[in-house]
């Protein structure tokens, strides 16, 4: 099966409004390559003039974060229709960041992904093992444990269009990455972990993304792996060059 790869850039909490508009401009027809997916992944005070200047590109607009409940007393938090009424395509859930910072368990990271289907949003799933988790040779138990526990009560038609984004924890903005054959090594395990959980048609439908100091000169070994689909990209997608040269690279 050919899977459309997809390059999605996680901004984290970095551009005001203002940037991220000028950002888009710089972007607009460059970063639409045919047979690519790209998408931007933006605090939520961008999303609105993200959404307008994606009008009648190719470029997908993703949230990073969204509340497992439809609506009530959460302040702070934002609804998964509060974000498809916006326009929003895709919605990060489960970064390592919110897991070790905002204490997310695999419980919270599966209800988080119940609301994007309901919503009709598309979750990009992180997944991923910790420097000592590595060490101590439990990087599959580890991603094993956190997928099914993601897809746990999907369907298999929601189970397909998910993103898993495989990212080792350690390699997120360090500079270290795996190295291409180590990431293709446990996606192509994550992928079986899905085929067990439904079917092959189903794991051959999910695309899975590394991450982990992904830039413009290395995304091309990534992308010529069997089973890497993408890449889900922090500090390298905040600038409109290396944005582009992402897109481009994973032709």
């Amino acid at each position: 099966m050919s899977r459309t790869p997809i390059i999605a850039g996680n901004w984290k909490m970095f551009k005001t409004v203002s940037e991220a508009q000028n950002f888009f401009a710089e972007v607009k027809g460059k970063a639409e390559v045919e047979g690519v997916e790209s998408v931007i992944c933006a605090p939520y005070t961008n999303l609105p003039a993200l959404v307008e200047a994606a009008r009648g590109t190719s470029i997908a607009i993703g949230a990073q974060n969204v509340h497992f409940e439809d609506n009530g007393a959460y302040t702070g938090e934002i609804s998964g229709g509060m974000l498809k009424e916006l326009g929003v395509k895709y919605v990060i859930i489960g970064h390592s960041e919110r897991r070790a910072y905002f204490a997310e368990t695999d419980e919270i990271v599966n209800k988080k992904v119940h609301a994007a289907f309901r919503h009709g949003l598309t979750p990009i799933v992180c997944v991923g093992e910790k420097l000592e988790e590595r060490e101590a040779g439990e990087t599959k138990e580890v991603c094993k444990t956190q997928t099914e526990a993601a897809f746990e009560g999907l369907s298999q038609e929601q189970a397909a269009a998910v993103v898993i984004a495989y990212e080792p924890i350690w390699a997120i903005g360090t500079g270290k990455s795996s190295t291409s054959e180590d990431a293709q090594d446990v996606i192509g395990y994550i992928r079986g972990i899905v085929a067990g959980l439904y079917d092959e048609a189903t794991a051959n439908a999910v695309r899975i993304q590394y991450g982990g100091s992904v830039k413009p000169n290395n995304v091309a070994e990534y992308m010529g792996q069997a089973d890497i689909d993408g890449a889900l990209v922090g500090g390298a997608s905040l600038e409109p060059a290396s944005y582009i040269a992402l897109i481009e690279g994973a032709k």
